[in-house]
């Protein structure tokens, strides 16, 4: 993959989630199971949106919500073999960019302290963080909470 020139980023649909749950299982040492994608696919605040590389084959997913003007990204991850190819940034900087479309004043997150290079992403993008949750994951470790603030003088962005 050439800097995700070949993706294409649309709605998921239920037909994606066995090929999501790969990605999820390979992503996460407490990953998601299906149902925690249905309640997203089905959910009036979320926009769950997958990435499809320029032969169809799905290589990254993002869990969005908006809620009046506040964004939240609940999960994020990217095959393994396509990481490091800014996927992720694209992935996160399209939601950043839809909610603000949508009206969103800034959009949160959580990351494992241990995520170093999701964490770098994050404020290479322009997140701040702003706390922590005491042992939030099921293994005990805190949460890193993380925002994204809009400015005023920002420019709306097209988004899907």
């Amino acid at each position: 993959m050439d800097a995700c020139t070949d993706v294409t980023i649309c709605p998921m649909t239920e037909a994606d989630l066995d090929e999501i749950l790969l990605i999820e299982s390979a992503s996460f040492p407490h990953p998601w199971n299906r149902t925690h994608f249905h309640d997203e696919l089905a959910s009036a605040h979320s926009f769950p949106l997958s990435a499809f590389d320029g032969r169809g084959r799905l290589v990254g997913y993002i869990c969005p919500m908006l809620i009046l003007d506040e964004g939240h990204i609940l999960d994020v991850a990217v095959h393994p073999e396509y990481r490091g190819h800014g996927l992720g940034k694209l992935l996160v900087e399209h939601v950043l960019a839809a909610c603000r479309q949508r009206g969103a004043e800034f959009v949160s997150l959580e990351v494992r302290p241990s995520n170093s290079e999701a964490i770098g992403l994050y404020h290479r993008l322009g997140f701040v963080e702003t706390g922590r949750r005491p042992r939030y994951y099921h293994d005990g470790e805190d949460a890193l909470l993380m925002e994204y603030i809009f400015r005023e003088e920002e420019e709306d962005t097209d988004a899907v």
